[in-house]
C-alpha cells in the first residue's frame, strides 16, 4: 500500500511541477508573440519603439565576457578542491563554506558591493565593466561547487587505472576525469548562465538602465531581463515587456543548447 502512495505522490507533485513550468512558459508565449514586431528589433532605441536590441546585445556581452572569466577560475578551482588539495584540510573546508555562504547571498546585496565597489571606489560608474565582474562573483560559486561535485562523482578507480598505465596527473585529469565529469560541469555553467541573464536587482546598480547601444565596457547599458523589469514597471509598454520574456527564453534555450553540443564535442574529441 505504501509503495502505491509513495508512487502516487511522485507523479502527482512531478506533474504539478512540470505544469508549472509549461503553464509559465505558455503565458509569456500567449502574451509575448502577438506584441513582436519588427520595430521592437531596430538598431536604435526611442520611446516609440522601445526596441529591445540593445538590451540583447548588452546581454549577449554580459553573459559572454562574464563566463570567460568565472568559467576557468570556477573549473580550476573546483580541480584544486578534489584533485590536489589535501582531503579533509582546513583550506579545503574554508573554501568550500565560503562558496556556499556566497552562493546564499540575496542579489540585492551583490549589487550594493559592486556599485560601492567597483561603480563608486574603482570608478567604473555604471557600465558594463562593473555590471560584468558583480556577474563573476556572483556565478563563481555555482560553478565551483558544480565542478567539486562532478569531479567527486567520477570513481577513484578511473583515476588509479590510468596512474597505473603511467599517466601523468594532468593527463588523468584532462583524458580521464574531465570527460566523465563534463556533465557535472556543464550543469554548473547553464546554471550561471541562467543567474546572469535573469538577473535584475544587482545589475541595475553596476550596470545601469541605459537604453543605448553598448559601444566599449564601458558603456552603461540595461540587460533583457532589466529592461522587460523597467517596459513592466512604467505600466506603458507592458506587452512589449511580454515580447521581450519571449525573446528572453529563445536566447536562454539557444544557450543552453549551445553550451550541450560544444560540451559533447570536448566529451566525444577526449574519449578518443
Amino acid at each position: 500500500m505504501s509503495k502505491y502512495i509513495t508512487r502516487f505522490f511522485i507523479y502527482t507533485f512531478s506533474a504539478l511541477a512540470f505544469g508549472s513550468l509549461l503553464f509559465i512558459i505558455g503565458f509569456i508565449l500567449w502574451n509575448g508573440v502577438p506584441s513582436l514586431t519588427p520595430s521592437l528589433f531596430e538598431w536604435e532605441y526611442n520611446s516609440t519603439n522601445v526596441s529591445l536590441m540593445p538590451a540583447i546585445v548588452t546581454t549577449l556581452i554580459l553573459v559572454g565576457v562574464s563566463l570567460l572569466i568565472a568559467t576557468p577560475i570556477g573549473i580550476f578551482t573546483g580541480f584544486y578542491l578534489v584533485e590536489y588539495a589535501k582531503r579533509g584540510s582546513k583550506t579545503v573546508e574554508i573554501i568550500r563554506i565560503a562558496a556556499d555562504t556566497l552562493a546564499g547571498i540575496p542579489s540585492i546585496v551583490f549589487g550594493l558591493f559592486g556599485m560601492l565597489f567597483f561603480v563608486i571606489f574603482l570608478g567604473f560608474q555604471y557600465s558594463l565593466l562593473a555590471g560584468i565582474f558583480t556577474s563573476v562573483i556572483m556565478v563563481l560559486p555555482v560553478i565551483i561547487r558544480a565542478t567539486e561535485e562532478g569531479l567527486i562523482s567520477v570513481n577513484d578507480s578511473l583515476r588509479q587505472a590510468s596512474f597505473g598505465l603511467g599517466a601523468g596527473k594532468l593527463r588523468t585529469i584532462f583524458r580521464i576525469v574531465l570527460p566523465v565529469a563534463m556533465p557535472g560541469i556543464l550543469s554548473g555553467v547553464i546554471l550561471a548562465i541562467g543567474r546572469i541573464v535573469g538577473e535584475t536587482a544587482a545589475l541595475m546598480y553596476t550596470l545601469g538602465t541605459s537604453t543605448n547601444m553598448p559601444t566599449s565596457l564601458m558603456s552603461s547599458g540595461r540587460s533583457l531581463a532589466l529592461h522587460m523589469y523597467v517596459l513592466s514597471s512604467e505600466g506603458m509598454h507592458v506587452k512589449e515587456s511580454y515580447a521581450t520574456g519571449v525573446i528572453l527564453i529563445i536566447i536562454v534555450l539557444i544557450i543552453n543548447f549551445t553550451s550541450t553540443f560544444l560540451s559533447n564535442k570536448l566529451t566525444k574529441g577526449a574519449n578518443k
